[in-house]
């Protein structure tokens, strides 16, 4: 179990229908303090009412920290941009997982645990021939993680630690074959089995994109960019998908099953589709010279329209992942050539107006990670309908991260959120008869 670090700083009284209550305040080591309200229903017989519980913090974490308005990401203390520029994928999984930066012998007994834990088994690619081939690649992955857990019944065991780092391990291991499988099956391709010479990001790439009848070399400028996106995504505090996860999990529900309900999650598009969105966007636009039509279009108070990909729901200042984001994707753009692809054009053309244009400069609706990585993905040759599939793959080390953590907190109870009832009161049944 681990221990608590939140620290008391004083309280606050609530007076409610002439009687005062003392409501303890603690704070963390960033971010707002808070009041703790859990004994007010028991004292007051009232409940707090706080619709999306955006002003509620739902468990005691210190994996991530975000300010939104300073434009803050952090994994375990790290900032997101040194993280890109200088980890990988595989690193960052161990910092989300363990809560520090691996030694050279710690990250070499890592990175041997997930590469041999790639392969899938066989049976499971029956499962695939069950789904039709125009299938979104998120119902095949709602159904293939949740799948696992009739295979792997030795790492089911929430309660045995050694079954939650092996369930772990093969999660983290599993998510990219599985979803290149997806992708090859949607493409009535074969399946093409990970290589234990490569890397995590570079087999990805090789088990999406190569084929039989030919060598595949990965490049490593691609890969690069790709293993950037999964850092970026790696995790994002108590998002939607996230505190599904945890819900899940405080049932005591297998970690298949808990990163499957993620994954379901996150297939909604007002969370893992906004990258989509924004390319979808690009392609309405058509050519560069309709840009200031659809600019205009924003600017217009009474015109329901809105650029994707601009701004952000928590960040109030720059997006941190998109600076890191648009690094990856020039370089991408830079080593493919664009100058073939409109849809590509439209989005350079669009950026340098929004980080120029005085009316988004003051609004501070810059270009987010959406709007970066749906381009960079788009450029890798990524279907749009495998974008919240990537997501999914990157987000799996922070949803199981979350999930470890959520079992070792002493505090931690199943999920049980209240309502204000606004029904019907009590009334008597009246036979079918006399109705």
């Amino acid at each position: 179990m681990r221990e608590s670090k939140i620290k008391p700083v004083g309280s606050a009284t609530l007076t409610y229908n002439n009687k005062s209550y003392e409501l303890p305040a603690f704070s963390g080591t960033e971010g707002p303090e808070v009041l703790d309200i859990r004994k007010l229903y028991g004292d007051a017989d009232v409940f707090t009412y706080d619709p999306g519980f955006t002003s509620t913090a739902s468990c005691e974490s210190d994996i991530t920290f975000i300010d939104g308005d300073k434009g803050i990401l952090l994994y375990r203390g790290y900032s997101i941009d040194q993280l890109a520029e200088h980890s990988n994928f595989l690193e960052v999984c161990y910092l989300l997982l363990h809560g520090e930066l691996p030694s050279k012998a710690e990250m070499a007994k890592f990175d041997k645990a997930i590469t041999f834990h790639t392969m899938v088994h066989e049976q499971l690619a029956q499962f695939f021939r069950g789904f039709r081939r125009d299938a979104h690649p998120m119902a095949v992955m709602c159904g293939v993680v949740g799948a696992l857990s009739a295979f792997y019944h030795d790492s089911t065991d929430i309660n045995d630690r050694r079954q939650r780092e092996i369930a772990s391990h093969r999660l983290i291991a599993k998510m990219p074959t599985l979803a290149a499988m997806a992708y090859k099956y949607s493409m009535g391709q074969p399946f093409v089995y990970p290589l234990n010479t490569l890397g995590y990001t570079e087999n990805f790439l090789r088990m999406t994109f190569s084929v039989p009848a030919e060598e595949y070399k990965v490049n490593p400028v691609l890969a690069k960019a790709l293993d950037t996106i999964f850092i970026l995504h790696a995790d994002h505090e108590q998002n939607a998908s996230t505190s599904t996860v945890r819900l899940a999990g405080s049932s005591g529900a297998n970690p298949f099953a808990c990163i499957a309900a993620g994954i379901a999650c996150l297939w909604g598009p007002a969370h893992g589709g906004a990258n989509e969105a924004a390319l979808k966007m690009l392609e309405e636009i058509g050519t560069v010279d309709r840009i200031p039509e659809y600019v205009k279009k924003a600017k217009d108070p009474d015109d329901n329209f809105r650029l994707s990909g601009f701004g952000h729901r928590v960040y109030k200042n720059y997006d941190p992942r998109a600076k890191a984001m648009q690094i990856q994707c020039h370089k991408v753009l830079d080593e493919i050539g664009h100058h073939d692809d409109p849809t590509l054009k439209i989005a350079v053309a669009l950026e340098k107006i929004a980080l120029e244009d005085d009316y988004f400069v003051q609004r501070k609706l810059y270009p987010n990670i959406d709007f970066y990585s749906g381009i960079t993905l788009r450029a890798l040759g990524f279907p749009t309908s495998m974008f919240t599939a990537l997501f999914a793959l990157a987000r799996t080390v922070g949803w199981i991260a979350q999930w470890k953590e959520m079992l070792e907190d002493p505090h931690q109870k199943i999920g049980r959120p209240r309502q204000i009832y606004t029904g019907k009161q009590q009334r008597d049944y009246t036979p079918l008869t006399k109705r």
